[in-house]
């Protein structure tokens, strides 16, 4: 077995590709001379070269772990190994001062705005097809969710009961510096009053994926950083939510997103690895109930790509078929999603189509969006300001 990094056979090599490339970075396995799995790591610190080198060693271990895994079940090579690129030793000496330099003054920039990092919410009233069937930003325009300059909003999803839709976000206040999951009602003229918090911890919440089942309305927000995932039953829906059962410990897993299959259930995220990226390594885990026991699939890590592992919202029910929501990290956090369709789902394996970007159009002229999630006639994305 063979590693290659950006098309070189050392490490260092690799990692001057990687400066030279901008910050892009290209992994691929071989066995006996054939390409068993390729990998696309998000390197989220494109200024330090130690953190880069971490994100970039993380992805190689978790692509390695795949291709090992697939070796092990008898899955054959299906590409011959790509050639190494010539070395151009010459390119990272002048390259990475100007790598440097734009980093630092872009981190400069961010010191002296007013706020460190921004998000916005927005959402709009639909008929007919919208982002999930277009795949573009286009027909009616959306409204933006205001905040009060101490917070940010982000990761909507909404949810219907009783003939009421409820909108569900992160709210960031800048002074606790951690997230909360706070709720609105839509009103009678068609605009969702200012979000009330009704689900706080010691350690951030995000992502409040909110679903009913048996009679009962759950949640399960993202709780990475506390390294568990925790599944909320509603005491009384919307404001009073209670842990109802931790259902996977000592794992820092992101965005997972509840799907349906057969006789299981599944849950689709992102686990992040050591010093690796939380956005780039997608894992499955299934369970024969919604409390578990739930395990991890056979195969993990299913994939290790920038722009095809974090989900981006619920899956979405399309043709007789489903498709997720992915976001795109090839050039920063939040830059863009995709849509997935899901092609296959058990326990011997799991296969997405490659993700079919959303393009831009006026409905939304921001940078990109992170999230996108729709009930009926509601239709909500946010975006990096």
């Amino acid at each position: 077995m063979t590693l290659t990094f950006c098309g070189r056979d050392s490490f260092p090599a690799g990692l001057a590709q990687t400066v030279a490339d901008g910050g892009r970075a290209d992994l691929a396995v071989s066995i006996d001379g054939a390409v068993v799995a390729r990998g696309r790591p998000m390197i989220q610190d494109r200024l330090w070269l130690t953190r880069a080198s971490d994100n970039l060693l993380a992805g190689a271990i978790s692509l390695i772990m795949q291709a090992v895994a697939r070796f092990a079940v008898g899955e054959k090579p299906a590409a011959t190994a790509t050639p190494l690129a010539a070395a151009d030793r010459s390119s990272f000496a002048w390259r990475y001062p100007l790598f440097l330099g734009k980093g630092v003054a872009e981190r400069a920039a961010e010191k002296l705005a007013h706020r460190p990092f921004y998000w916005q919410v927005a959402y709009r009233r639909i008929d007919g097809p919208g982002i999930a069937e277009t795949g573009r930003l286009d027909g009616p325009e959306f409204t933006v969710l205001p905040d009060d300059g101490q917070r940010f909003y982000a990761d909507p999803f909404v949810f219907e009961h009783d003939g009421r839709v409820y909108l569900f976000v992160e709210e960031f206040p800048y002074a606790s510096g951690r997230g909360i999951i706070s709720a609105s009602e839509l009103r009678e003229d068609g605009t969702f009053a200012t979000p009330q918090p009704v689900l706080e911890e010691p350690h951030h919440l995000s992502y409040p994926q909110v679903f009913a089942r048996d009679g009962e309305i759950y949640m399960i927000p993202e709780s990475a950083s506390a390294r568990e995932l925790v599944l909320y039953r509603a005491e009384q829906f919307p404001g009073r939510w209670v842990r109802d059962t931790v259902l996977m410990r000592d794992i820092e897993i992101n965005d997972a997103t509840l799907f349906e299959a057969g006789e299981s259930l599944w849950l689709i995220g992102t686990q992040r690895f050591g010093h690796g990226s939380a956005s780039d390594t997608m894992v499955a885990y299934s369970a024969p109930a919604l409390r578990g026991p739930w395990e991890p699939h056979a195969l993990n890590p299913l994939a290790v790509d920038h722009s095809a592992a974090r989900p981006g919202g619920a899956f979405i029910r399309q043709n007789g078929g489903a498709v997720l929501p992915v976001q795109d990290g090839s050039q920063t956090y939040g830059g863009g999603l995709g849509l997935m369709r899901l092609e296959r789902l058990d326990h011997g394996d799991i296969r997405f189509s490659p993700p079919r970007p959303i393009l831009p159009g006026p409905a939304w002229n921001r940078k990109g969006i992170h999230t996108l999630n729709r009930v009926g006639g509601v239709e909500v994305v946010d975006s990096c300001g």
